[in-house]
């Protein structure tokens, strides 16, 4: 067997296509770019940017796109041989409109199923993942079966070794509907369900697999709404706790403009503020983080120092138009952290 990979993740796999001009509605949009997409997908990528040896469990369809993948792969030097092919649903795409600094509507095109729904417990490499210093996965990957039961096939066989991430990644319109809440007979409103409504009494609680999830984890990643699903808080330092009682060794929790806050059960607590940037789109930003996480937390790096560069990578692709070739080396995030902003870019070609 082959060295341990420092970062394994599982999770979404696809092709992004970006509008080349900002501020336009997709419907009068004529040019767009495209680029390797997928949340986890794009977490292997930053952490290969930033040296360390990364690899991704997903799946494509058997198409010009899934090619496509596999190529992108290999030119960020992330390991692609337990990206399989699945012959009878197409590779996803998707559509993003960039409205700056916050408005960045999402299109995604994961019909009949997304092949990376599609990976199956017999198909995994459980000696890789145990020996793998990170392994990250994610809440969409909890949504269906059999990614369902993959997913937590792998985190049975971590078993807590080394260091395993839950990125909460909660994507809604990935999830099959549940009933409706009904008031009770005085009338009064019914409780908060964090799934959509409608049929199918069979589907499993979310807030149910996250927590089941949550107990195999050492780190969770979220910010307050995915945090709200697993846990039921929004507050920032009630989620962080929450998540800890759930099991994880350190929370993370994103708040947007009031940056971060990180809580580990030993007691060490760190909140940093944002890094200033002029955002041309932050869908990536989120990723980039992910992957500055795990090359700090490869790097035993102490919680503060963590968030501030994890926060600098973020707002790096945050000021940047794609997500997986915007990913950030480790030079280009030390000249953000030495002058405390993200320098402003060139966009006008876009606009």
């Amino acid at each position: 067997m082959s060295a341990p990979y420092d970062v394994i993740t599982m999770g979404r796999i696809g092709v992004d296509l970006y509008p080349l001009r900002i501020g336009v509605p997709l419907a009068q949009v004529e040019t767009f770019g495209k680029f390797l997409g997928g949340s986890a997908t794009n977490v292997a990528v930053a952490s290969a940017r930033l040296g360390r040896r990364a690899a991704v469990i997903s799946r494509t369809g058997q198409d010009a796109f899934g090619e496509y993948v596999h190529q992108a792969l290999g030119e960020f030097e992330v390991d692609d041989r337990w990206v399989t092919g699945v012959e009878r649903y197409p590779t996803p795409v998707t559509f993003c409109e960039v409205f700056p600094p916050d408005d960045f509507p999402l299109y995604f095109y994961r019909q009949p199923k997304a092949p990376d729904l599609e990976i199956h417990p017999h198909e995994l490499d459980f000696d890789a993942i145990r020996s793998a210093r990170i392994f990250w996965m994610t809440g969409t990957g909890l949504c269906v079966e059999p990614s369902r039961s993959a997913t937590f096939a792998a985190l049975e066989a971590r078993a807590k070794s080394g260091i395993t991430v839950f990125d909460l990644d909660w994507r809604p319109m990935f999830w099959p509907e549940r009933p409706a809440p009904t008031a009770d007979p005085a009338g009064t409103s019914p409780p908060t369900d964090p799934t959509p409504t409608g049929a199918g009494p069979d589907t499993p609680d979310p807030r149910e697999l996250y927590a089941r999830a949550l107990r195999h984890a050492t780190v969770a990643v979220g910010n307050l709404d995915e945090c709200e699903v697993a846990v039921g808080e929004r507050d920032p330092e009630a989620a962080a706790r929450a998540l800890l009682a759930a099991g994880v060794e350190l929370a993370v929790v994103k708040q947007g403009p009031k940056g971060v806050l990180a809580l580990h059960r030993d007691g060490t607590r760190a909140e940093v503020p944002p890094v200033p940037v002029e955002v041309v789109n932050g869908l990536g930003a989120g990723d980039a983080f992910g992957g500055a996480l795990c090359h700090g937390l490869l790097a035993g790096w102490e919680l503060e120092r963590l968030m501030r560069y994890a926060n600098a990578a973020g707002a790096l692709v945050a000021g940047r138009l794609a997500c997986s070739s915007a990913m950030p080396y480790d030079s280009e995030v030390a000249e953000v952290l030495a002058a405390g902003r993200v320098p402003e870019q060139d966009t006008g070609s876009l606009r």
